[in-house]
Formats: C-alpha cells, structure tokens, sequence
C-alpha cells in the first residue's frame, strides 16, 4: 500500500495532468498543450503521463469532455431548475454568467478559439450551442411560450451572452447587476419581482445601493 502511495506522487494523478492541460489550453492555446511541457510544469518525467493517457489525443478529448460536462451540463440544469416564475427561471440561468464553478467563461473561449483550427473542435462547439438553445427554448415552452417564441428567445437570451465571450467584453459586479432586471425584461417578457431579485443578488455576494433598490 506505502508502494502504490509512493508510485502515485511520483507519477501525479489523471486530474493533475488534465488540470495542467486546462491552464495550459488558457494560457497559451490548444498548440501549447504538449506533454514534454506539461510534465515539466508537474515535475514530472514525461513517461508518467502514459500511466493516465493513452496519447496527447486522450487528453484533448478529456479536455473536451470537462468542458462539454461542465458549461452545457450546466446551462441544461439551471434551465430545468425549480422557478416560480419564468423571470426567476432566467435568473437562475444567469447564475451560470457569474458563477465560474457553473459556466467557465474562460474555457468557453478557448475551447471556441481552438475550434478555429479543428473541423472536430468545431462540430462539438455546433453541438453544445444547439443543446444549450434547446435547453432554453424547453424552458421558454414550460412557461407557456410557443414554439416559434420559445426558439427566438432562446437564441437571443444564449448568443447575447456568447457575444459577451467571444468579445472577452468585460463589467464591473455592480454594472452587471444594474443591467440584469432590464436584460431579463427583454428576454421573457417580464420584470423579475423585487423578492427573485433579492434571492439571485445574495447567491452572489451582491448588495445593491439604496438608490439602485427598485419599489
């Protein structure tokens, strides 16, 4: 058992490897995720990287697979989560906007970045983005929406929020806040009560001035 503990720390883990890989791929591009590098950036000799993968195509498509798991499986889950109104059921996709352990904004653009220069990469993209809008747009229908207006809502409400990534464009807390009760306006229709409002600021840490306050 002392052997297998010891073997373990001198090889790493699957996870450390995979999480060198995800900041390299930040970092520098899907062209820098390289094995000789990534042992180097562990300490680690480059022959303990074939105890957890296969080749440097394993660990891309384990890339691939954390980011499919955690940015469209989590857009599919708020959607679905419990809301008592459709404003609310949109704040609590807007969760997935400020909260990285939901939606990593970062990834999301490298991941589409590399997409550039992969016909694969690009298909996987084309893949998430229309299970996200078919997430969304089941959320619009479970509202009351029809068809043709839960689609358009879905696209405006997902390709808003990628233009906000791909154009890395960048907001204070307090700005975001201040924009969110007309963005969920625009997108379903409703203003969100001052209670879902209350609820979605306190999950993120945010105090609203007295003169933001909204009777």
């Amino acid at each position: 058992m002392e052997q297998a503990s010891n073997e373990s720390g001198w090889r790493g883990s699957q996870e450390g490897w995979l999480e060198a890989a995800y900041e390299t791929l930040l970092e520098a591009g899907v062209d820098s995720v390289k094995i000789l590098p990534l042992a180097k950036k562990l300490n680690l000799s480059r022959t303990s990287f074939y105890w957890f993968f296969k080749d440097r195509e394993e660990l891309l498509e384990a890339l691939i697979a954390r980011w499919r798991d955690k940015n469209t499986g989590n857009i599919v889950k708020q959607s679905e989560a419990y809301a008592e109104s459709l404003a609310e059921a949109m704040l609590n996709v807007f969760d997935c906007w400020l909260n990285k352990d939901l939606f990593d904004s970062k990834f999301e653009f490298s991941v589409r970045s590399w997409a550039l220069q992969s016909d694969e990469i690009l298909a996987e993209v084309h893949q998430a983005d229309q299970a996200r809008v078919e997430a969304l747009k089941r959320m619009f229908v479970r509202f009351g929406h029809s068809e043709i207006s839960a689609d358009v809502r879905a696209r405006t409400t997902y390709l808003v929020q990628i233009g906000y990534i791909s154009m890395q464009s960048q907001e204070d807390l307090s700005t975001r806040m201040k924009r969110i009760p007309e963005y969920i306006a625009i997108y379903t229709g409703q203003m969100p009560e001052q209670r879902e409002l209350d609820r979605f600021f306190a999950r993120h840490g945010y105090k609203p001035d007295q003169e933001d306050a909204r009777g």
